[in-house]
């Protein structure tokens, strides 16, 4: 390759892009960002999903469990951050890999920020008030009503990301998705996307394994310790937020454990409904032959390097 890229590994929640991402980035002898928001957080590991340390100890590995939940750490830093670190590792090598479950995060890192208004800080302080008063139901309703494409495509049981997107519509009298796609970024890297598929039903059995092992692991222990800081950001996440119920004494474990499998599975679905938007991505079983996907991937970046 006589120019730099950048192997973007996605796909929905549970589907192996660590495996790949290890397996790619020692094949190609290079290194790994993680672009999973949820595995910034030092103080959460089992419910994230965090690579294990034999894992993390096969290919070196950036933005894992770098930041704490008391820390104020956005898509935007995170693109900065990113963007500094590539610019590191290119001057040794012609490739690195970025792999994580966040679109929004990797497309940060390829096609830049989108511009937005300047707003009241004022009107974020009602949106927080209204969620901490009324609950999530009534922002969610509120995105529905006023922006229904940014109500499609994102994690709806996220607060943060509701709040963002009401205080930009609220603000501007403006969908928060229609300032989306308007800026241009020319990256000094060239990107390949390999997504990682399976069936619906696939997804979903791997989705169910995966709770359960977490369960045994203890997650439950671990949103223990977490639970005194349960109205911080970086907990409003699946798998923290429904055992928090339980131990509020809201829900039953059994229901807490539903409810994480079911708001997983909706999780994937907007992950895939987020991807199949881009039809740059080289698909690739989740279980496909080690040799068949870097015999293809060799492929698609030869390609990259005529174009």
């Amino acid at each position: 390759m006589k120019h730099k890229t950048l192997l973007a590994i996605v796909g929905p929640t549970g589907i192996g892009k660590t495996h790949w991402a290890i397996q790619l980035a020692k094949h190609f002898h290079t290194e790994i960002l993680s672009a999973d928001s949820r595995q910034f957080y030092k103080e959460m590991t089992i419910g994230t999903a965090v690579p294990s340390a034999s894992e993390l100890g096969e290919v070196k590995h950036h933005f894992i469990q770098h930041k704490s939940i008391f820390d104020t750490y956005s898509v935007g830093d995170f693109e900065k951050d990113a963007l500094a670190k590539l610019n590191d590792l290119f001057r040794d090598q012609e490739l690195t890999v970025i792999a994580g479950g966040s679109g929004l995060y990797v497309d940060a890192v390829v096609n830049g920020m989108d511009d937005f208004p300047d707003i009241d800080p004022s009107i974020r302080n009602e949106l927080i008030a209204q969620w901490q008063s009324s609950g999530i139901e009534q922002l969610q309703i509120e995105l529905k009503e006023k922006d229904p494409v940014q109500y499609n495509n994102i994690d709806l049981e996220n607060p943060h990301r509701l709040i963002r997107a009401l205080e930009v519509t609220r603000g501007s009298g403006k969908p928060y998705s229609s300032f989306l796609g308007k800026k241009s970024i020319t990256r000094p890297f060239k990107t390949l996307y390999l997504g990682i598929q399976a069936s619906r039903e696939t997804i979903y059995e791997r989705i169910e394994r995966r709770v359960d092992q977490m369960m045994q692991t203890g997650l439950l222990d671990e949103a223990k310790k977490l639970f005194e800081h349960k109205n911080l950001n970086a907990l409003q996440t699946v798998g923290y937020k429904e055992l928090f119920q339980y131990l509020d004494g809201a829900y039953t474990l059994e229901f807490a454990i539903s409810e994480i499998k079911k708001n997983t599975r909706r999780y994937a679905k907007r992950q895939l409904t987020w991807y199949r938007k881009n039809d740059v991505i080289l698909w690739i079983d989740f279980d496909a032959p080690k040799e068949k996907v870097i015999e293809e991937v060799t492929k698609k970046l030869n390609t990259l390097a005529d174009g």
